[in-house]
């Protein structure tokens, strides 16, 4: 408690709970924190599968009770409302001189209204563009108006907006979006967390590895199929999963039907975790299904391993491949089994002759100047202190306008 400026964060994910969202929220908070104001979160309960560990010091964390998927998502209509419902008493409970609210827009709208009400900016964090995601999915034509008309709401009442990368803040716009309250910070991972000092993985050997979310817009299928394209080749060698999500049992169907025995699953993990196995991987697996609206998407799969140093095999659409092949962060191919398999063959050569060591100090140096959590943090922690003041210039301002009009009339 600084005394400072009153800021709120409204979002369903927060630390502990294991995901880009939650670390990015967590490293917000952190920030604003550092910069004075006096920070209140407004989250969940988190799954029974986080890390058990303390909420940072100099915050106030007010946890939620909040329905769940079976996989401990806070993911739907259903779940999402669950939280979004009581945000609003909540918000109306809590004073603040400035709010960021965290997507979906569900949870925008809410913000956006009790904000409205009181007066006080509200600055929406766009990591990623709800409506693409919504026809993504393949959902009914009035769930996407419905959703279209939700985001271009909240752009349309936030005081700023934060984007994560170019790509998003284009589809931003296309949203009608204001182009001058968009503040473009890009995005980041923990690089203390998340670098070549990573503790060498519990269980040793040669091994791809996935970390985080297996959804549909992922596909990480694509992976154990091109896998079973080299796995007699290099009996030696192993997939491992690590995390969770919609397309976690079919996963583990499929690696029992094509390569049994050689797909291990280690469920959820803490990032330290996540980042040893990164450390000793032969290579980092990333995707995303082109032609569903996620085209834009960098993901932050890309980030951990290149701050670990470990090389990526990128597949998917050429915004995430033309990253990789820029800052030369491993091998980035089509969504094809065929050319996965033979980026994973050249890894495993690169492994084998000390390549992939050689280079594992320019991939993290690449993370570490242009990747920051932290240095985001910052950049989104300006942005939401500049709406402070302005809006306290603002009010102040009016407030001396009424004072002058009331003197007027009295004289």
């Amino acid at each position: 408690m600084t005394g400072g400026p009153r800021a709120v964060i409204a979002s369903r994910l927060f630390p502990p709970e294991v995901s880009a969202g939650a670390f990015r929220l967590g490293a917000l908070a952190l920030a604003l924190d550092n910069a004075g104001l006096d920070v209140t979160v407004l989250t969940t309960i988190p799954p029974r599968h986080a890390p058990d560990v303390r909420d940072a010091t100099g915050l106030t964390i007010r946890r939620w009770p909040v329905l769940r998927d079976k996989g401990g998502n806070v993911r739907g209509y259903i779940q999402y409302a669950s939280y979004d419902a009581p945000l609003l008493l909540r918000l109306m409970c809590s004073r603040f001189d400035v709010v960021v609210a965290e997507s979906p827009p569900t949870t925008g709208l809410a913000v956006a209204l009790i904000a409205a009400l009181r007066r006080r900016p509200m600055v929406y964090y766009a990591a990623d563009v709800w409506t693409d995601g919504v026809i993504s999915m393949g959902a009914p034509a009035m769930v996407i108006r419905v959703m279209r008309w939700m985001e271009r709401l909240v752009l349309r009442r936030a005081h700023r907006i934060i984007s994560v990368s170019d790509e998003v803040t284009a589809r931003l716009i296309a949203l009608h979006a204001d182009p001058a309250r968009i503040a473009t910070v890009g995005n980041g991972i923990d690089t203390d967390i998340f670098s070549p000092r990573a503790d060498a993985p519990r269980v040793p050997g040669r091994y791809f590895v996935y970390t985080g979310t297996m959804s549909e817009w992922q596909r990480p299928d694509i992976f154990i199929r091109a896998f079973a394209l080299l796995a007699e080749e290099h009996p030696d060698v192993g997939l491992r999963f690590y995390g969770q999500g919609a397309v976690e049992q079919d996963l583990r169907a499929l690696a029992d039907q094509i390569v049994p025995g050689r797909v291990a699953f280690g469920g959820v993990v803490s990032p330290q975790r996540a980042a040893s196995e990164i450390r000793g991987a032969v290579g980092s697996l990333v995707s995303i299904v082109p032609g569903i609206g996620y085209d834009f998407a960098r993901p932050t799969k890309t980030y951990a391993a290149a701050a670990v140093g470990t090389p990526v095999i990128f597949a998917g659409p050429d915004a995430g491949g033309r990253l990789v092949r820029e800052a030369n962060l491993g091998r980035a191919v089509a969504f094809s089994e065929d050319q996965i398999a033979e980026a994973m063959r050249n890894l495993l050569r690169e492994s084998a002759d000390g390549s992939t060591e050689r280079m594992r100090g320019d991939r993290a140096g690449w993370a570490l100047a242009n990747v920051s959590l932290k240095a985001v943090a910052r950049r989104v922690a300006d942005v939401v202190t500049q709406a402070t003041q302005q809006a306290t210039t603002r009010i102040g301002g009016a407030r001396m306008a009424h004072s002058g009009n009331d003197e007027g009339s009295g004289s």
